[in-house]
């Protein structure tokens, strides 16, 4: 109901709690136990006798209804559920899934006390600055198919950050975004399965919007960005949200239908790899110089004697573009 009673509102012009009673059906004294219940929540509405309500601003928090009304018609209709702190927005959407939420959950959080990242790593989660965003997916896949999760979502906050930016974003296998030659964003995935099925996925996409250079930790100074350092403006935080939610559905959806193949063109217009000599640590240790991604995401490393696949590792780069 304070949903509907902000979509009446939030043309910005004067209503009358007749008015608004009579549209929303309730009583003029439910609309204004409502009309307080939003103000607490951080909404600036102002009340006049004789003229009514005008809704003057919208609180700067991932609010369910400021992301979804950025939403634009996808084919998902998605589910916020939003804290102002968690552990980890990962775990969180974890939990619900295992109660049984339905993929779409989307869980944001203003902070993080526990943000993860990959290899153990810590995800730094200053408060009312970034994204810090989990989906919950079940997709019809093998657990060998979930890697090629992370490059969807890779091609997908591209999208949603290059509307913001002149220069063209940039992806650093797997699971980095970067601005600049600066890591801008984060992509954790995470799974529950059985021997040949998923049970469910959860998303995990942290992404640094407003946080300033100063506001970064200081180890990290030389090498993270922001949108807000890269373009010198606030982001609207769910507006950008809403925007990639609507990204990663179409991504997700040509995903589903035809393989990564479908989104491989993308990727690879993106890719900051290729070309450069690296060397490649988890489960094997490869060493040479990228020739690219195959069909099915893997990273193609050339050794000088053959070709490698790669599928999941940590790269580092190792001199200039060869």
């Amino acid at each position: 109901m304070s949903d509907q009673l902000l979509d009446a509102l939030n043309a910005g012009e004067w209503r009358s709690g007749a008015e608004l009673a009579t549209q929303l059906g309730i009583t003029r004294a439910a609309v204004w136990k409502r009309i307080l219940r939003l103000r607490e929540a951080g909404y600036e509405i102002e009340a006049l006798a004789g003229r009514g309500y005008r809704l003057r601003a919208a609180p700067d928090r991932l609010l369910p209804h400021e992301v979804l009304r950025h939403i634009e018609d996808c084919g998902v209709r998605f589910d916020v559920v939003h804290r102002d702190e968690v552990d980890s927005t990962n775990s969180l959407a974890a939990a619900l899934a295992r109660a049984g939420a339905t993929e779409g959950t989307a869980v944001v959080a203003e902070t993080q006390t526990a943000g993860r990242g990959r290899l153990g790593r810590t995800w730094s989660s200053p408060p009312n600055r970034n994204l810090y965003l989990s989906l919950v997916l079940r997709p019809p896949l093998p657990p060998t198919a979930v890697p090629q999760i992370t490059l969807v979502a890779a091609v997908s906050v591209v999208r949603a950050i290059a509307e913001l930016v002149p220069e063209e974003p940039a992806i650093k296998w797997p699971n980095d975004v970067q601005l600049g030659g600066r890591k801008i964003a984060g992509i954790l995935t995470e799974l529950e399965a059985e021997a040949e099925r998923v049970r469910f996925i959860i998303l995990g996409i942290g992404v640094n919007l407003n946080v300033t250079t100063g506001e970064l930790p200081r180890d990290l100074r030389a090498s993270a960005t922001s949108l807000r350092i890269a373009s010198g403006r606030t982001v609207d935080r769910c507006r950008f949200t809403g925007r990639l939610l609507t990204h990663w559905a179409r991504d997700y959806a040509a995903f589903l239908q035809s393989g990564f193949a479908a989104l491989r063109p993308d990727y690879e217009r993106h890719h900051a790899l290729p070309g450069r000599r690296v060397d490649v640590s988890g489960a094997t240790s490869v060493s040479g110089i990228v020739r690219g991604i195959a069909s099915d995401g893997a990273l193609l490393v050339d050794t000088g004697t053959r070709t490698e696949r790669v599928v999941a590792g940590e790269v580092t780069l190792r001199g200039p573009r060869a």
